[in-house]
């Protein structure tokens, strides 16, 4: 038997939710909702007392996958390592499938984001890129060829 019904969303903790979410909506995902938690369950979900965050749910154009930012009000946020690399432990990437790869690429460069490091091919049929977003988050951009 299965537990799991659907994949939902992943969520992503940042410090600038504003600046994150315009990062992600330039890249073509939809905003599909705004919000604040804080009280009794997100305490006790993420086990932080006094906790509220702000989110931003935010939606692939195919209304697949989810993406959930969310950005701590209190307590302070925690800095992770804005600079991680593929082989660190955690959330590797976050990936998505683009329909011109060079011109996703120019576009998050023209707002200020580079590439890790190059534009790859596979076998003739898949070109990626991994680049580095809002605070360090690395997101993984393909075009499938042919």
């Amino acid at each position: 038997m299965s537990h799991v019904r659907r994949f939902d969303h992943i969520g992503i903790t940042v410090a600038d939710l504003d600046s994150a979410t315009a990062f992600f909506v330039g890249l073509g995902l939809e905003v599909e909702g705004t919000g604040s938690v804080e009280g009794e369950f997100v305490e006790t979900v993420c086990g932080i007392r006094g906790a509220h965050c702000r989110i931003a749910m935010l939606k692939s154009p195919d209304g697949g996958a989810r993406l959930e930012l969310s950005s701590f009000v209190t307590p302070d946020h925690v800095p992770g390592s804005p600079a991680a690399m593929a082989n660190e432990l955690g959330l590797r990437n976050v990936s998505f499938e683009v329909g011109d790869l060079q011109a996703a690429v120019d576009a998050v460069a023209a707002d200020g984001y580079g590439l890790v490091a190059g534009i790859g091919e596979y076998e003739g049929s898949v070109r990626m890129a991994y680049v580095r977003g809002p605070e360090g988050i690395i997101v993984s951009l393909f075009e499938q060829l042919g």
